[in-house]
Parts: structure tokens; sequence; C-alpha cells
């Protein structure tokens, strides 16, 4: 299996800044051209990982803006987006029905257990999913995914395990990398820039 690795920016939170130059490796260009699905963890993928407690028992996060746009852009192209975390998160969910995110499943006992329910339920092979995680926890759903990805600054066995590792941190663009990896496979990336393009 041949495994992608971005070429890192100096520092593990810059975000590459080059295009996906990646799909001229034909597995990987196969594998992207196939997701219906794309699934990614929260805490680590679309936030860097931290948590902030707050003395009302509140918490808070944060998430990038490019990847909140990319996933816009992804559900606007007709493909599926959804959320698998194991913890539960009143950001997280406020977040994703801000990007009309509707498949989002938190606070899970099992991840892959959680990803044979939401596969089941779509009617989908999982050659058709694609899956971005970054920790241990990710390991059992990486295994299945047809097209798996991960921070830059995910757990080395993370990294070891995935097909593609942006050159971007959790929550410093690595999904909107991954998304886009995906786009440009199905021939839909040039679409939206070039709707772009013509506004401007």
């Amino acid at each position: 299996m041949h495994k992608i690795e971005r070429v890192k920016a100096s520092r593990a939170d810059d975000v590459h800044p080059k295009a996906h130059n990646d799909l001229h490796v034909p597995e990987l260009h196969d594998k992207a051209s196939r997701i219906r699905l794309l699934l990614f963890d929260v805490d680590g993928v679309l936030t860097d990982g931290v948590v902030l407690m707050h003395a009302d028992g509140s918490e808070s996060k944060g998430f990038h803006i490019r990847d909140g746009a990319a996933i816009v852009w992804a559900q606007r192209a007709g493909l599926t987006v959804g959320l698998l975390s194991a913890r539960s998160s009143g950001a997280t969910s406020l977040r994703a029905a801000q990007l009309a995110v509707r498949l989002v499943m938190q606070g899970v006992s099992s991840k892959l257990s959680a990803y044979e329910q939401i596969v089941r339920d779509a009617g989908l092979e999982d050659a058709a999913v694609a899956y971005m995680g970054d920790d241990l926890l990710d390991l059992p759903v990486i295994a299945r995914a047809g097209l798996s990805g991960a921070p830059a600054d995910a757990a080395p066995e993370v990294r070891a395990r995935v097909d593609w590792v942006s050159g971007a941190g959790g929550g410093r663009g690595a999904a909107r990398e991954f998304i886009e990896l995906v786009l440009r496979a199905q021939n839909r990336w040039d679409g939206i820039t070039r709707d772009y393009f013509a506004k401007g």
C-alpha cells in the first residue's frame, strides 16, 4: 500500500500553502474517486485537541474556518459529511448545525461499532467511506475505511497506518486538505473554484 505524506510545514500548526499534487499515485486517486461519505473525528482533527474548561463547568474549543468551508463545499457537491467522536460536546453539536452536518455521533464507547452502524444505515460499502482520525481510538475505523487520512500532528501509530497524511495539523486545515483531495479526484474541485472566480 502506498502511503502519501504531504511535505510538512516548518511548524505543525502551519497550513501547507500549495495545492495537492498527490493524485498521481493511482491507488490513492482510485480510492478517493470512490468516496461518497466523509467521516471525521472531532478533537484533534477538526480541532487542535485542546478543550478549555471554564469555571461554570462549560467547555469551549476552536474550529478552523477553512475546514468548515470545505465541509460545506463537499455537501454541495453531493457528498455526505459526518462527525464521529468518543466525546460528547455542545460545541461540536453547535458547529455541526452551523455547517448543516446532520450525521453526528458523539459519546460513543466503540468507534468501530458506531462506524458499522453509520455504513449500514447509509447502505454503503467500506470503499465508499473516507475517515480522518488522529489517535489510537481511531485505528479500528482507519483499518476499515476505504480511504484514511490523518493530520500532520496525529499519533505516530496513526500516521503510519493511514493512506494519506496532511501537511496541516488538527484544527489547522487538515480536514480541508483531505476534502480537497477527494473533490479533486472526483473532478469537482475545479468547478468549486470556477464559481468563485466568476463571482470575483
